[in-house]
């Protein structure tokens, strides 16, 4: 097995194919590109249906689990990772969601050069293969199919009526800088089968003789030097099969690409990172305070309601002739429920007038569960559930050993600020508000959680710790920036390390307005772009 590569990868999660694809096309360039997990073979990624079976799956989930967090009751929470060829492309939601214009323009205000909308947009372009053609804010040919909803709900319409009834106005979609409005969510998708990072990146050029691909292989720490007196990040170490133990040199770069949660705890246990790590016996290689800290993500608030006078997938599951019609509906047309991914409609909005975007975005279900993995309810139901797009709570991914194998901790500290307080809040009344909007009165909608009884700005701050939950989206771990606590320079390399960058959604300094997977890949092309001018 050849041992020097020009570019390592690790991680072949979303950004990892990405680079893959792009660093591979010089065919001088040796890429080696490793995946903790295994191949994405597995029978339910394809059905767009399938994160049921795949989140908390350890076959394609790392299963991780928070620290009891107070602002959460005292509850630990699943944390699902892909750990598998794609990674979270392989089992997350598959919402194509870019963020708003603010978003990076906040970005580049604190330093970050080259990362305002008007310079990341042509990126989002270049990846993408957009349903409806090529136009300002979309392109066409790229390898990430990007297609509308391929089942229909009565229930999500009226949804759509009653927000429009309180002046969140029907668009066409949230990619094009200004998110305020309700809209059918678009997914990456292709004829009804899941389209991850794999499919669109990484098979159209798995042949190429200069790109190597080891799944099963575990990082276990970077190789570092002096080299004419510079820290420098040589290669890796890896355990590949759970067996055997192999070295890896990287003549040009590693780069980092093991998302908010595997990147820190890679770097940590490589002694770059904090000056505890000290006290795990790791030997400090370059210390960056940063290192694990920042981590913050999108809780989101789900209220329940029964309704009547309508079906929702709760009736359609709970039915055995339900299920069969499903199936066929897939197996002939691929459409039906079970492409859905687990929300199909979405709404922005402000919880004050006064802000310059909106802070709030709801995920609309049209079933209802007692918790994610549970059955569904045996009564028709919808669930509306509200995220504040921009926390102001922060944790940290900190090791607990110098074993890599072992998890690392995860805190997230929810609602630790009273800014986060006040919008869980804000968030619960506006949707109540849009539930009693005329546009839903025929289906007799009925609050079942938090409950009409939980009325004060108390009793709904305690439901919202009762209910919140995680809509998976984690960065900030290792964020950009010009400050003391960044991780890395808006060329995405680390502070202090020659040859090391990191590229995953752990470099955001704060995180975008929505799902993170689009902004991922857009990430993994401005880091390629970087690399192969630099």
């Amino acid at each position: 097995m050849n041992k020097i590569f020009d570019y390592i990868i690790v991680g072949a999660g979303t950004a990892g194919c990405v680079l893959a694809n792009r660093l591979s096309a010089d065919p001088k360039k040796n890429i080696l590109l490793l995946e903790a997990g295994k191949k994405d073979d597995y029978f339910w990624i394809d059905i767009p249906v399938g994160y049921l079976y795949t989140i908390g799956n350890p076959k394609t989930d790392w299963c991780y689990q928070i620290e009891p967090d107070s602002g959460l009751k005292g509850r630990s929470i699943g944390y699902a990772r892909g750990k598998v060829l794609g990674g979270c492309s392989s089992i997350n939601a598959m919402i194509y969601m870019r963020g708003q214009k603010l978003d990076y323009d906040y970005w580049e205000s604190l330093g970050n050069r080259g990362w305002s909308w008007d310079r990341v947009l042509p990126l989002f372009k270049k990846s993408e293969d957009y349903q409806h053609g090529a136009d300002e804010f979309h392109g066409v040919g790229g390898e990430l199919r990007v297609e509308e909803r391929r089942v229909h709900w009565e229930i999500l319409d009226a949804w759509r009526d009653a927000a429009e009834e309180l002046g969140i106005k029907k668009i066409d979609e949230f990619n094009r800088g200004d998110n305020f409005g309700n809209a059918y969510f678009q997914v990456n998708q292709s004829k009804g089968t899941r389209w991850n990072a794999t499919k669109a990146f990484l098979r159209p050029i798995e042949h190429r003789k200069n790109l190597t691909i080891l799944t099963d292989a575990h990082v276990m720490q970077l190789k570092t030097a002096v080299i004419n007196e510079q820290k420098t990040a040589t290669g890796v170490d890896i355990l590949l099969s759970g067996k055997s133990k192999h070295s890896f040199y990287a003549k040009n770069e590693v780069l980092l690409a093991a998302g908010s949660i595997g990147s820190p705890q890679i770097l940590q246990l490589s002694g770059i990172g904090p000056s505890w790590l000290s006290k795990l016996n790791i030997p400090i290689v370059h210390e960056l305070p940063g290192v694990g800290e920042n981590l913050h993500d999108h809780l989101q608030i789900r209220s329940v309601y029964k309704v009547d006078n309508t079906v929702t997938l709760n009736e359609r599951i709970n039915s055995i002739t339900g299920k069969i019609l499903m199936g066929l509906e897939y197996l002939l047309f691929k459409t039906g429920p079970l492409t859905m991914p687990p929300s199909q409609l979405g709404a922005f909005a402000k919880s004050d007038p006064s802000l310059d975007s909106p802070n709030l975005e709801w995920h609309v279900q049209p079933l209802s569960l007692d918790k994610f993995g549970e059955p569904l309810h045996s009564f028709n139901a919808i669930t509306p559930a509200v995220c504040n797009l921009q926390p102001t709570s922060r944790g940290n991914v900190r090791i607990k050993s110098s074993n890599f194998k072992d998890d690392p901790l995860i805190t997230l500290n929810y609602l630790s600020t009273n800014a986060d307080e006040e919008v869980a809040v804000a968030g619960l009344k506006y949707t109540r508000r849009i539930m009693a909007a005329k546009a839903l009165e025929k289906f007799n909608p009925s609050e079942l959680l938090p409950g009409k009884n939980i009325q004060s700005d108390k009793d709904l701050l305690d439901a919202s710790r009762n209910l919140g939950t995680t809509i998976f989206h984690p960065v900030g771990t290792c964020k950009m920036g010009p400050d003391v606590m960044a991780v890395v320079n808006d060329k995405l390399q680390v502070y202090g390390v020659k040859n090391l960058r990191v590229v995953d959604a752990s470099i955001m300094p704060r995180i975008t307005s929505g799902n993170t997977n689009a902004p991922t890949t857009m990430i993994a092309e401005k880091a390629a772009e970087l690399i192969i001018n630099s």
